[in-house]
C-alpha cells in the first residue's frame, strides 16, 4: 500500500513564501512520476507541478516562476516550493503519485493521493 503525506501548509500574506513536503513510501518496483495539485473550495482540482521519472519537470502557467517542484529521492519526500504567493494560490494542495514514466496535469491518470494541506493567502 502507497501511502502519501503532505505537511507545510498553513497561512501566509500576499508576496510571501511557504514549502510543502509530502512523504511517500519508496517504490518497490516500477516506473513512478509524482505531482502537486490543489482544489479551491467550489473549484474543480487542478494540476500545479509535475516531476517525471527521469526529473524533468513541468508547471502550471500561473505558477510559473513561483514554484519549484523538488524530490528527495533517498528520503522518499516531493517538494513544492512556493514564492512570491498570490490570493489565488489559496487551496488545499494534495500530492499525487502514477505508476508511469511521465504525468500529465490529467489526475485521473493518479493512482495514489495524500489527504492534503491547507494553504491560505490572506492579508
Amino acid at each position: 500500500e502507497v501511502e502519501l503525506l503532505e505537511s507545510g501548509g498553513g497561512s501566509v500574506e500576499p508576496g510571501g513564501s511557504l514549502k510543502l513536503s509530502c512523504t511517500f513510501s519508496p517504490s518497490t518496483s516500477g516506473d513512478y512520476c509524482m505531482a502537486w495539485f490543489r482544489q479551491a473550495p467550489g473549484k474543480e482540482r487542478e494540476g500545479v507541478a509535475i516531476i517525471n521519472t527521469d526529473g524533468s519537470t513541468s508547471y502550471r502557467e500561473s505558477v510559473k516562476g513561483r514554484f519549484s517542484i523538488s524530490q528527495d529521492n533517498a528520503e522518499n519526500i516531493l517538494y513544492l516550493e512556493m514564492n512570491r504567493m498570490e490570493p489565488q494560490d489559496t487551496a488545499t494542495y494534495y500530492c499525487a503519485r502514477a505508476r508511469k514514466f511521465y504525468c500529465t496535469m490529467r489526475a485521473n491518470i493518479y493512482n495514489y493521493w495524500g489527504r492534503g494541506t491547507q494553504v491560505t493567502v490572506s492579508s
